[in-house]
């Protein structure tokens, strides 16, 4: 079962990422206290992801190959999780503690990620599918570390979101 090992925040665009063992997501808005919802992020206003995840098997990845250790939370992302591929979770409703996210767009490194980490080749070695993905958030509710990670329903199968409709049917 995929969990959350970590979960960041920064209040404002290029400060230093601080790690919390719990959290508030607010729906369409992000993480309570981060720096995109607050406005303050470094792409705010003209792109912002409400929350960002990355796998902490990219950053193993990242720390074997690059030798480049972002365990310190320079990689930027808010939710690190064990035991899932971030970008199997794009389009894709998710469960973390109360709240529950979609996937919506993978998350590339950029220039301003090695700058504010002040380490070379951090860019580099989170390009591809080690970048992350966005979510936002469709529910609001608390997370916190060691929370597991549950698929709620994928969009992009027609048969799983039929069957999902179904489901939320017969419950009722």
């Amino acid at each position: 079962m995929p969990t959350v090992s970590h979960l960041w925040t920064a209040p404002e665009g290029s400060a230093p990422m601080e790690h919390h063992e719990t959290l508030e997501a607010v729906a369409d808005g992000g993480l309570r206290g981060d720096r995109y919802f607050l406005g303050t992020g470094h792409y705010a206003p003209y792109d912002v992801c409400q929350v960002t995840l990355v796998s902490s098997s990219a950053l193993a990845y990242v720390r074997e190959e690059f030798d480049i250790d972002l365990s310190d939370g320079r990689h930027r992302r808010n939710i690190v999780v064990d035991g899932v591929e971030v970008v199997d979770l794009l389009d894709t409703r998710f469960r973390i503690g109360d709240a529950v996210f979609e996937g919506t767009r993978r998350r590339p490194p950029c220039a301003h990620v090695e700058e504010v980490a002040d380490e070379e080749g951090v860019a580099r070695a989170l390009r591809d599918e080690r970048g992350g993905i966005c979510a936002d958030v469709v529910e609001s509710g608390s997370l916190e570390v060691g929370d597991d990670l549950t698929v709620v329903e994928r969009l992009d199968d027609p048969d799983a979101l039929a069957d999902a409709i179904r489901e939320r049917a017969r419950e009722r």
